[in-house]
């Protein structure tokens, strides 16, 4: 199946490259070159599309938004492009609910990696039995890839947030270290001064209703990682 892609950059060299080259590598592009024109292609595909990337800069609005009304209609996977050495607007996409971002000046090569890598992890496969995890309340299903609360209301988690917290459901009570939480949701290690997993864990626990100071669900183990601190119990019905 054809995986359908939306892009919004308002450099028409850069989108013609992208565009031949993701299509090349069997992919269905779909290209915007402003904020106004993303968002008419996006209501008109959002059914059909596995993810959007998003150019920070734009002439009539900026990405951040973008993202913010993307998240909002949809869970699918969200790539920011920012400048590589400007930290806070990758903290603010990943607060915002992207899922990955690549610094620029990057190659559409590592672009197309970064995009495998992530409709690798958001495939619809499971992973086997159990189907169902539980915890203080909530309800993980592995093959719906979705979270509900003690109330069956929906948990909001963007794909990679799911991906994450059904890494923590699995391993209850180990110390799992950045690399290795890294490895699982983005498939690459965080370098030292990457805080895209630090945001995401935030996220997380906000999600879960966990206390930011004091946690109880997912706990920092000082210099080691995090642990998932609470019981799990799993089935298949």
């Amino acid at each position: 199946m054809t995986r359908k892609i939306l892009i919004v950059d308002d450099d028409q060299k850069t989108r013609t490259l992208l565009k031949a080259y993701l299509e090349k590598n069997q992919y269905e592009v779909r290209l915007a070159h402003n904020g106004e024109s993303f968002l008419s292609e996006f209501q008109r595909y959002v059914d059909e599309l596995s993810m959007v990337i998003l150019d920070v800069m734009l002439p009539d609005t900026d990405g951040f938004a973008l993202c913010k009304i993307v998240r909002q209609r949809s869970n699918i996977p969200i790539i920011m492009l920012t400048a590589s050495s400007d930290e806070t607007d990758r903290v603010v996409g990943l607060e915002l609910g992207a899922d990955d971002y690549i610094g620029k000046p990057y190659s559409p090569r590592e672009l197309l990696a970064r995009i495998k890598a992530i409709h690798r992890r958001m495939g619809s496969e499971s992973n086997g039995p159990p189907r169902y995890y539980r915890f203080n309340g909530f309800t993980l299903d592995a093959l719906e890839r979705t979270v509900v609360n003690a109330e069956s209301e929906i948990v909001p988690l963007t794909g990679l947030d799911f991906q994450l917290l059904k890494y923590f459901v699995e391993h209850p009570g180990d110390i799992l270290d950045r690399g290795i939480l890294c490895e699982e949701t983005r498939g690459r290690d965080s370098g030292p001064l990457d805080r895209s997993l630090d945001v995401q864990i935030s996220r997380l626990r906000l999600r879960l209703n966990d206390d930011a100071k004091q946690p109880f669900i997912i706990k920092t183990v000082r210099g080691a990682g995090y642990v998932f601190s609470v019981d799990v119990s799993v089935s298949n019905a």
